[in-house]
């Protein structure tokens, strides 16, 4: 007896939540590479063009003026996209506009990297909208941070290439953070990456040791908002870095949990909490920062340590989504073992 196409959905609608929902035709230029395999987009070279996009907040002739001028002491060229200065409230135009750049961005064979202005609220809004067989096809460099990581990790997920959790276009795109960003986007070296003995925040072992994984992560509140979406990549054996800024120490604690109660935290390798930027305990009796990492992540005897130079800093490393690294919490280091492009 036949079952009905209803009943096979309800047979494997969980699963279909947890799988990459992209598939491949026999003329994708993906390579000739599974779908399983993680892609590395080109390197950026003295000279190519960067593709500036606003999919979340919104930016202002000022922010693109500073971008321009940012990039192009690097020796970059800059193509802007075509609705990076729309307004929709709070939000940098319409999800189907913001969508439309980053896809556009993806297509067009002029750009070699696409660099979010800025982060703020939006990118969950149009990950639906986004055509990740595309962007597969052509695989490039993106990279922001703070709401960019929901991009980040979809892009990631959906579409095989390994992605970047480095500045976005307003940043800082001071020396310390160069001497991290060239090396790994235009060289293809493995940069190693150590909190300097300068660093005003003192790193804090969680549990010590080595550990082995694919790096993933990001901010901790949008990786929260994501949790039970088709977005995320696995989490099996992977190595966990998190940032946040402006939150209580209690709504961190909460965040945490859901991470934990998700049955996420118990598959990691590893655990990095880069720097909670103005992280408060409040006016009420509060647990510490330290007191609630060592509750959630103490207890899974996995490599983990606070402090490193990932988030709303000023200084900070670019973290390559989907690379195979090695952490080691005694030192506070992350090592790379594959170069992140190619």
């Amino acid at each position: 007896m036949s079952i009905k196409r209803r009943e096979l959905l309800k047979i494997f609608g969980i699963s279909a939540l947890s799988t990459p929902l992209i598939s491949f035709s026999s003329h994708s230029p993906s390579h000739g590479t599974s779908p399983n395999i993680i892609i590395k987009p080109p390197r950026l070279r003295i000279g190519d063009t960067v593709g500036l996009i606003s999919p979340a907040g919104i930016v202002d002739t000022e922010d693109i003026q500073q971008a321009q001028k940012t990039l192009g002491n690097l020796g970059l060229k800059i193509k802007l996209g075509k609705h990076i200065l729309d307004r929709y409230g709070y939000l940098a135009g319409k999800d189907i506009d913001r969508a439309a750049d980053v896809n556009h961005m993806f297509a067009d064979k002029s750009v070699t990297a696409i660099i979010a202005m800025r982060g703020g609220w939006g990118c969950n809004r149009i990950l639906p909208l986004l055509k990740y067989h595309l962007i597969r096809s052509h695989p490039k460099i993106i990279m922001g941070y703070s709401d960019i990581t929901s991009l980040l990790l979809a892009i990631n997920a959906r579409s095989r290439i390994v992605t970047f959790h480095g500045p976005v276009a307003i940043s800082s795109w001071n020396q310390f953070t160069l001497d991290y960003l060239q090396p790994m986007l235009l060289q293809g070296k493995m940069v190693p990456m150590k909190n300097p003995l300068t660093t005003e925040v003192r790193r804090r072992i969680i549990n010590p040791g080595i550990a082995t994984g694919k790096l993933v992560g990001g901010n901790l509140s949008v990786v929260c908002a994501m949790v039970g979406s088709p977005y995320l990549p696995s989490w099996n054996r992977r190595i966990l870095f998190v940032e946040d800024i402006g939150e209580d120490i209690y709504r961190v604690d909460r965040m945490l949990t859901q991470l934990k109660n998700a049955g996420i935290l118990s598959q990691l390798s590893g655990f990095i909490f880069g720097q909670c930027t103005r992280c408060s305990t409040g006016d009420d009796p509060s647990l510490t920062l330290m007191e609630v990492l060592n509750d959630h992540i103490k207890p899974l005897g996995i490599p983990a340590w606070y402090a490193a130079m990932i988030g709303h800093i000023q200084d900070k490393f670019t973290m390559p989504i989907g690379v195979n690294v090695e952490i080691d919490a005694n030192q506070g280091e992350i090592r790379m073992l594959e170069p992140a492009v190619v």
